[in-house]
């Protein structure tokens, strides 16, 4: 008695990939508007962060019509975002919103990784970088970003005082 044996039915992987940084529908409005006035609508959207700020690590935006191979390009409300590999694991799940209020507008990044910020939210620090005691020069010298120090000094920083 021969008895076949019969692999079971393989079901197609199904793979969502989640966009690592949100645009808001007014930060993308904003973006566009920009984009247009400048002529630049083919580019990108770069969102990466740097080392310095007075929280540590800092946020960059900037418009980019180049990509390298290993950046990670994608679309959020429609506007093309392109983010490298060293600023993912920093940036993954923020969220940039346009905030346009009487005191003054502009570009707001909501990030979780961030366990703090500058007041000017430009900058911040994650948790890796508090566990290991990580500061930015001027946090270390002079405190947030550097306008509200306890050594006397009346601005620098980011200059959000």
């Amino acid at each position: 008695m021969i008895r076949e044996v019969t692999a079971p039915a393989v079901r197609p992987t199904t793979f969502i990939t989640l966009s690592p940084v949100t645009l808001s529908a007014s930060a993308a409005d904003k973006l566009a508007e920009v984009m247009t006035q400048k002529g630049m609508t083919d580019a990108a959207l770069r969102v990466f962060v740097s080392g310095g700020g007075c929280s540590g690590m800092q946020y960059g935006m900037a418009f980019d019509n180049e990509m390298d191979e290993a950046d990670q390009l994608f679309e959020s409300e429609g506007v093309k975002v392109v983010v490298d590999p060293v600023s993912l694991p920093y940036l993954q799940g923020a969220t940039i919103d346009f905030v346009d209020s009487l005191m003054g507008g502009g570009f707001k990044i909501e990030n979780p990784n961030a366990v703090s910020s500058c007041g000017c939210g430009t900058s911040f620090k994650t948790s890796e970088q508090a566990s290991s005691g990580a500061e930015g020069e001027a946090a270390a010298t002079s405190g947030g970003c550097g306008s509200h120090g306890s050594t006397g000094s009346t601005g620098g920083g980011c200059g959000c005082g």
